[in-house]
C-alpha cells in the first residue's frame, strides 16, 4: 500500500481524506439532463462507497474508498449549487444555455456545438461549457451571424446556420 494514504504515527490502515476537488467560480448553470447525470453519478458513488466499505479490512480498497468519498463530496456540492435552466418553450430567438448550435467555419467545415453547464461539458461529443472561450463566442448570436472564436493559434470565425433544442 502505498504510504501517502496511511496514518504513519500509529501504523494505522485508516486512509488520509484526501483534498477536495476544486469547485469553480462560475454560476453552476446546468441543463436537465446534465442535472440528471449528477444525480445518478451521486448514486453511483454511493453505492461504491458502500461496497468499499463493506470490504472486511482490505487495505487495496482504502485508496478508492477514499477517491469515491472526494468524488461524492464534490457531486454533493455541485448539485447544491445546481441552478437549473430549462428549455424554452417554442423556439430558441439566439443562442442560450442549453440550445445547439449549428456552425460553419471559415473554410465550410460544419460543427454542432451545444452549451452546456461545467459539470456535462464534453468537447468530444461537442457538449461545451458555457464558460469556454467558444460558448461565449456562441451566446447571443442569431442565425445568420458570424462570431469571431479566440483560440491560442488563432481567431476562427463561425457562421450560426442553425439554433434548436438538444437533441
Amino acid at each position: 500500500m502505498n504510504k501517502a494514504f496511511t496514518k504513519e504515527d500509529d501504523g494505522s490502515t485508516t486512509p488520509q481524506r484526501l483534498d477536495d476537488l476544486p469547485i469553480s467560480a462560475h454560476p453552476n448553470h446546468i441543463t436537465p439532463q446534465g442535472l440528471a447525470q449528477l444525480h445518478a453519478r451521486e448514486a453511483a458513488l454511493s453505492a461504491e462507497i458502500d461496497r468499499l466499505r463493506a470490504a472486511p479490512d482490505d487495505p487495496e480498497t482504502l485508496y478508492p474508498l477514499a477517491v469515491a468519498e472526494r468524488d461524492l463530496r464534490y457531486v454533493t456540492a455541485r448539485l447544491g449549487s445546481a441552478i437549473l435552466v430549462e428549455p424554452p418553450v417554442g423556439d430558441y430567438p439566439s443562442v442560450q444555455f442549453g440550445a445547439a448550435v449549428d456552425v460553419l467555419d471559415e473554410d465550410g467545415k460544419a460543427a454542432t456545438y451545444t452549451i452546456v453547464g461545467e459539470d456535462e461539458a464534453d468537447p468530444r461529443h461537442g457538449l461545451i461549457a458555457a464558460p469556454s472561450p467558444l460558448a461565449r463566442a456562441l451566446l447571443e448570436a442569431q442565425l445568420g451571424d458570424v462570431v469571431e472564436w479566440p483560440r491560442p493559434s488563432g481567431t476562427i470565425e463561425l457562421e450560426v446556420t442553425a439554433i434548436r433544442k438538444r437533441v
